[in-house]
């Protein structure tokens, strides 16, 4: 008997009825897994995501099932992999940079300009050089990387454009709080200020933080056009999201489950992908057309890139700086 103890309070009665894994048989049977995210319900992680695999395992009859919690139901990123590590959840999606904390050398996969686009980052992914760190990150943490998903290019906004590197002298962008992003700040030239993620539209508004980078649907998402004057399309990172899975939860799933689960995950991709430049289309279209926030679309990515990638290759070292290298190798 498996059963989820440290969010009973939050979970419904159906995902706490949580019996042995088995191939099939009566609805009593059947093991329902937890699978959170911390994105609202009309992010496309979560309506072209985690619910696309639900509904595809559900549909399986494979004797077990999957139940979604978005929006941070079962807590925050930290918690909710650390949960994933305890097997208290069965599934996360979780980013790069917030799985390096567990295993310090995967977070290196959010290094700006790491990849050239999406396609880069899946075949990276899908080559048998990505093995390695997936088994590294399973020793360490004892969670198993089902797949990658495409999170979208992340650009800078500011109250003025920044075109090339030498624009962000004297702003104080705002950066999430952890090593790689701290190091991609330091790598772009930029000055970070680490506000946390609820607080960035209180400090872009405040002018404590005089600009921040994010996904296009997440400047959307967050309101950000509402304090922010423009939006310069750097793509100095391909985002990533790592779909994980307890070992506990992978363990004691049949060789059959695990396929549906894997197919699952792995089918979804592209769907994920898509869901995703789709947004992005939509939303800079809605800004060209509204003049909600000046779009510069004329930045110097080469000049971004070149100083970026000199600047890595001075200052990571060891296992880090050996797979940012053999991200350029991948055709």
């Amino acid at each position: 008997m498996r059963t989820i103890t440290r969010w009973t309070a939050l979970l419904p009665a159906a995902a706490l009825a949580l019996t042995a894994c088995g191939t099939g048989g009566s609805d009593d049977d059947a093991t329902t897994l937890t699978f959170a995210n911390s994105y609202p319900e009309d992010h496309p992680h979560t309506r072209c995501g985690i619910d696309l695999v639900a509904e595809r395992v559900n549909g399986a009859d494979a004797g077990f099932t999957v139940e979604t919690f978005p929006n941070s139901q079962l807590g925050n990123n930290t918690e909710t992999f650390a949960s994933v590590m305890s097997g208290d959840i069965d599934m996360d999606v979780q980013g790069s940079a917030a799985l390096g904390s567990a295993y310090e050398p995967i977070g290196v996969l959010d290094a700006a300009y790491a990849f050239r686009d999406a396609d880069h980052l899946f075949s990276y992914f899908d080559s048998e050089g990505s093995q390695e760190l997936r088994d590294g990150f399973a020793e360490a943490t004892g969670a198993r990387i089902l797949d990658v998903w495409y999170f979208g290019d992340r650009h800078f906004t500011a109250n003025q454009p920044i075109r090339r590197p030498e624009d962000l002298e004297g702003l104080r962008m705002r950066f999430p709080d952890s090593p790689i992003y701290l190091a991609n700040a330091e790598a772009l030239g930029a000055e970070p200020t680490t506000v946390a993620f609820e607080e960035v539209y209180l400090a872009l508004q405040q002018g404590t933080a005089d600009g921040q980078e994010n996904p296009i649907p997440t400047i959307q998402g967050d309101n950000f056009v509402e304090v922010q004057s423009h939006v310069s399309l750097t793509g100095h990172q391909v985002g990533s999201q790592m779909i994980v899975v307890s070992g506990q939860t992978w363990d004691a799933l049949t060789e059959e489950q695990r396929q549906v689960l894997q197919e699952a995950v792995s089918e979804v991709r592209a769907e994920n992908r898509a869901c995703i430049e789709e947004a992005e289309e939509q939303i800079l279209e809605e800004w060209r057309s509204e003049g909600a926030i000046e779009i510069v679309d004329d930045v110097d990515v080469e000049a971004f890139r070149a100083r970026v990638q000199d600047h890595f290759a001075q200052n990571l070292d060891g296992e880090q700086l050996a797979l940012y290298e053999s991200f350029q190798e991948t055709e």
